[in-house]
């Protein structure tokens, strides 16, 4: 049974940053502003962002989502995703004369003109990432015949470069930070001629979010991670915190995921959400938390962020001529 003592001593440590990016936050308005203008329905290739009360929310307003740009009616508007994609997906839309806007995270793009330049200049790629993941399909997209993908520290074995080779290597912008410096040393200490990336490839929010995390897990007994289990860097949040300190941890898409025996013998819970989530799960979450006697809340804070990105031109609100 517990006692007032105990319950007065569960609590919440909320991580801050937590949830949209600025990358999200910029697709997810395109789909919404499209709509507004076009009106529905307006087609997305692939889910615009990993999560799905975001991919529901807007099917509901009358996006239609298709997994193949040949699946979308000639003439139609379409939204590539956050995620980006290859010139062949381009090419197709313009094939069928669609009507394109373009979500990618900007952050994206510059992993994607990273390999066109890189290509240009002779080089083999070293593409860090996860197999099927659609960012990695889009990047690899760009450069197939010079892209090879490295998907965990057990794939290095299979490259076969010489010291005449030029080699870069990149990343996927939704990894976990430390495991993709440790792939990056066994891929130096393989090819101590490998070059670096002109800047760091995984994204400041995904960053920013496993710092958070990690200065919760260590004070926490349970982490929960609110997300979706098709998002990258929802699921490293949760390596991250296991191997930040916490007993366990968890990834849900909703509140009522959270099983009431995750919570016995627990006196403080963490919470977090990936870059894709809307601030009102993680309150669902903190919600439930409250009727299970965690009433206090303590946000740590570990970074400020303010980046925000403009949407595709074409969407912009229209400009008025000074002092009218």
């Amino acid at each position: 049974m517990t006692t007032p003592e105990a319950a007065d001593a569960k609590k919440v440590l909320l991580a801050a940053p937590r949830g949209y990016c600025a990358g999200v936050d910029r697709a997810v308005e395109t789909v919404e502003r499209a709509l507004e203008k076009y009106g529905a329905p307006v087609y997305v290739r692939k889910e615009i962002v990993h999560n799905r009360y975001v991919v529901d929310t807007l099917a509901e307003r009358g996006a239609i989502f298709v997994d193949e740009t040949t699946e979308v009616p000639e003439g139609s508007h379409l939204v590539f995703s956050a995620h980006g994609v290859s010139p062949a997906v381009h090419a197709e839309a313009k094939a069928l004369s669609l009507e394109t806007l373009d979500a990618t995270c900007p952050l994206v793009t510059k992993v994607h003109n990273e390999v066109k330049r890189f290509a240009r200049d002779g080089y083999q790629i070293l593409l860090i990432g996860h197999e099927g993941h659609e960012e990695v399909e889009g990047t690899a997209g760009e450069a197939p015949d010079v892209v090879h993908l490295v998907d965990g520290a057990a794939s290095v074995d299979s490259l076969d470069f010489g010291p005449e080779d030029k080699l870069v290597w990149l990343s996927q912008t939704t990894l976990s930070v430390d495991e993709t410096m440790e792939i990056v040393q066994l891929l130096k200490a393989k090819f101590p001629h490998i070059t670096d990336p002109p800047s760091d490839d995984i994204c400041y929010a995904t960053q920013n979010r496993q710092v958070a995390v990690k200065a919760i897990a260590e004070r926490s007994d349970l982490v929960i991670v609110v997300g979706s289990q098709n998002s990258s860097n929802s699921k490293r949040l949760v390596e991250v915190a296991l191997q930040g300190g916490a007993d366990a941890s968890y990834l849900v898409d909703y509140a009522h995921q959270v099983k009431p025996e995750w919570l016995d013998g627990v006196t403080t819970v963490g919470v977090t959400s990936g870059a894709s989530v809307p601030e009102i799960l993680v309150q669902d979450v903190i919600k439930l938390l409250d009727d299970h006697g965690f009433h206090t809340v303590e946000e740590v804070t570990t970074a400020a962020e303010k980046l925000v990105f403009s949407l595709p031109r074409v969407l912009r609100p229209a400009r008025t001529p000074s002092g009218r």
